[in-house]
Order: structure tokens, then C-alpha cells, then sequence
């Protein structure tokens, strides 16, 4: 039984894994058909396809499933998503912003304050965290793309808005910029020819707050819950995410 009971541990964790894959498949797909649809098929001639392209395919979406999207934008009767955004708090005063696509304004915000009343958070009004956040674009780059050396590199994305270059480790190179340097920035790594992983504007916490293991969790419950949803893009927040913490993820 003893190894039953591993096998079964093994398939829920591989379940959820894949559920994950499949809610970022989706979401990279609806902004595809979202960026198609209002700005035409052409990638060259469309920056956000282009991006909403090059994001899909650093989550290795297969192709066919981009091309696929790509061609139901130009169908009539395709589903029209609305951008709509919605901010409140999560237990302990930690801010959530959430970010959504949805073909049903009504059904999404049923939903959003579902779970922040099942997990003892609050909705608030437009801009209420407008004090706890930055709008910052983000370009995360594999070291293994870059064709240049580490000075010349930092010289060029600085030239293009950088406000800060931080390294994870051995493997990647993140890069910040102001909102308003996101399409600079996005020229001038296409003009180096280097191959971006992600590239999205962001909402960077000006200051976070730090719970404990257990109060993180109650937290955490309703930030998976709100990513779960199909009609959600992005959840940001402003806990403070310790080793501790990162673990129990």
C-alpha cells in the first residue's frame, strides 16, 4: 500500500503541475487572439502580437497553437475579451492587483470576489494600490542567448532605459525599465538579436509586507485560487516572499 500511496502522491502532483501548464497555455493563447484582434495578424507590424508571441513561446506553446490563434482572431464570431482589472487585499493588509481578459465582465467579477470573500480578503476600488505599486516592464534573457559580452550588454540595454540589470543566479538576466521605456527596450534586444524569454509590464511593490509561515498561507490560498481562474491573466502582490516561505511553495 505504502507504494500506492506514493504513486497516488506522485499523480496529484503531476496533475497540478499540468493543470498550472494548462492555465499558462491558455492565458498566453488568449493574448494572442486579444493582440490579433486589435491589431492586426502581421507580428512585424503588430508590437503587442509580437510580444504576446515571443512570451507563448518561452512557455513553449507548440506552434501550431499559436498559428491557430493567430487565425480565429480574424473570425467574426471569435469571442471579444475586455481587459479589466480589479485590486483589494488579501488577509494581513498584503495588496493584490489582478489582471483579466474576459468575454464575461459579469461572470469575472462574480468570481474575483468569490475568492476574496472565501479566503477573508476585501475588493476595493480603482486605484486604490496605486501608492503600493510601479508599473515596470520586465525582459527576462537566458545567459545562454546572449552574443555579446557582459559590459557591452549592460551598456547596450542601459542606452535603451534600463533603470536596473539583476543576474538569478547563473542562468538568467532580468532587466527593469520605466513603463514608458518598455518600447524602446523591446527595440533595441530586437536590434542586438537577442531572444527573450518573457517580456511584460509588470506591477513591481514599492514596499512589501512580511508574514509569517502560517499567516503567508492563508495568503497564498487566495493568490492560487485567483490564478486558477481562466479569466485571469496576472496576480501581483506585495508579500514578502522569504526562503521560508518560498519552500512551503
Amino acid at each position: 500500500m505504502a507504494g500506492h500511496s506514493k504513486w497516488s502522491n506522485i499523480k496529484r502532483k503531476k496533475a497540478a503541475v499540468d493543470a498550472k501548464r494548462s492555465k499558462m497555455f491558455s492565458a498566453a493563447i488568449k493574448e494572442i487572439h486579444v493582440a490579433a484582434k486589435e491589431g492586426g495578424n502581421d507580428p512585424e507590424a503588430n508590437p503587442r502580437l509580437r510580444m504576446a508571441i515571443a512570451n507563448a513561446k518561452g512557455i513553449n506553446v507548440p506552434k501550431d497553437n499559436i498559428k491557430r490563434a493567430i487565425a480565429k482572431a480574424g473570425d467574426k464570431n471569435s469571442a471579444n475579451f475586455q481587459e479589466v482589472t480589479y485590486e483589494g487585499y488579501a488577509p494581513y493588509g498584503v495588496g493584490v492587483f489582478v489582471e483579466c481578459l474576459t468575454d464575461n465582465i459579469q461572470r469575472t467579477v462574480a468570481a474575483v470576489r468569490s475568492y476574496f470573500n472565501k479566503y477573508n480578503g476585501k475588493l476595493d476600488t480603482h486605484g486604490s494600490l496605486n501608492f503600493i505599486f510601479d508599473r515596470k516592464g520586465v525582459f527576462t534573457i537566458p545567459k545562454k542567448n546572449l552574443n555579446l559580452d557582459e559590459e557591452d550588454f549592460l551598456m547596450e540595454v542601459i542606452d535603451a532605459g534600463a533603470e536596473e540589470v539583476e543576474t538569478e543566479g547563473s542562468d538568467y538576466e532580468t532587466i527593469y525599465t520605466a513603463m514608458e521605456d518598455f518600447g524602446s527596450m523591446q527595440k533595441k534586444l530586437e536590434e542586438i538579436g537577442l531572444e527573450v524569454e518573457s517580456q511584460e509590464l509588470q506591477r513591481i511593490p514599492k514596499t512589501t509586507v512580511k508574514l509569517d509561515k502560517e499567516q503567508a498561507k492563508q495568503v497564498l490560498k487566495l493568490i492560487e485560487a485567483l490564478e486558477d481562474d481562466e479569466d485571469v491573466q496576472k496576480v501581483f502582490h506585495n508579500l514578502e516572499l522569504t526562503e521560508e516561505i518560498m519552500e512551503e511553495i
